[in-house]
């Protein structure tokens, strides 16, 4: 094969790909579209493949648009579409579109909607100007919604919701993974602190898996305020950068890479200061 074919042929894969990028967005609106209509949570329900007519129906949808949105979500494999007799097709679940049912355990729908929508996505139009700014170390979200994200969490609760069910989502993924995988170091574990808990989802499911752990869930107060009573879990309102508490073991997930070395290494010893006196773990 010669240099002037191979130079065509990654022309033309140039020239399709270039395509991915300008309608790249489409993808994630289509996604979020069919999590705000709940097409995952009816197809899955109606248990069989699912006429376009019944579906419209169900989600009191225009038929034709209903119909653009499922030949895209068929086309990425996140429905199936299956023959219903010689004249009628109907759409049906497959694993990912499992991911997209509200509530189910392998949902990433919070995390979908947050990262989708206008308060997450608006630091991403202004990229180019920070990368081009010195000297500034405000970081994007901040300069796109007016406060951190923690402060700004802080004083919208619907966000700061969306966003503890996001890593709640997140959880339920990396921590069932730690349960299986390495059951032992919890073992002798009488207490258990989750440094930025949210939601608690986390060590509902360690408690859970571990019935003699108590947990503690700390988190910032307004976060622990809403967070779900339980018997076997304390919410515990603070700030990691002034104290920590007690507990034979401390576990943080999605934390320290929010924060520079200088403040991971605050949090750090700020863990290390209740198990100086007996043998923690982290």
């Amino acid at each position: 094969m010669g240099d002037m074919e191979v130079t065509i042929k990654e022309e033309a894969r140039a020239e399709i790909k270039i395509w991915n990028y300008v309608f790249g967005y489409a993808k994630i609106a289509a996604v979020k579209c069919a999590i705000e209509l709940g097409i995952a949570d009816v197809i899955e329900n109606y248990g069989s493949p699912m006429p376009l007519s019944e579906l419209a129906s169900t989600l009191r949808c225009e038929p034709s648009r209903l119909h653009r949105i499922m030949r895209l979500m068929v086309h990425d494999r996140i429905f199936k579409q299956e023959p219903i007799n010689q004249h009628t097709v109907g759409f049906s679940s497959t694993p990912l579109s499992r991911c997209l049912i509200k509530g189910g355990e392998k949902s990433k729908t919070a995390f979908i909607l947050l990262m989708s929508g206008p308060t997450c996505l608006a630091p991403w139009h202004s990229l180019s100007a920070r990368v081009l700014e010195t000297g500034n170390n405000i970081s994007p979200f901040e300069v796109a919604n007016g406060k951190d994200i923690w402060s700004y969490a802080e004083a919208n609760p619907d966000f700061s919701e969306l966003f503890n069910n996001a890593m709640g989502c997140k959880a339920r993924l990396t921590v069932q993974a730690t349960i299986e995988g390495c059951p032992e170091v919890f073992d002798g574990v009488e207490n258990l602190v989750d440094i930025g808990g949210g939601n608690a989802t986390a060590l509902s499911l360690l408690v859970k898996a571990f019935p003699w752990i108590r947990g503690i869930n700390f988190d910032l107060p307004h976060v622990v305020a809403i967070a779900p009573k339980s018997d076997s879990i304390e919410n515990v309102g603070g700030d990691m950068f002034m104290s920590i508490p007690n507990a034979d073991a401390a576990f943080l997930m999605s934390v320290l890479h929010d924060w520079d070395d200088e403040e991971c290494i605050k949090i750090l010893k700020n863990v290390e200061k209740p198990f100086q006196k007996i043998k923690g773990r982290l």
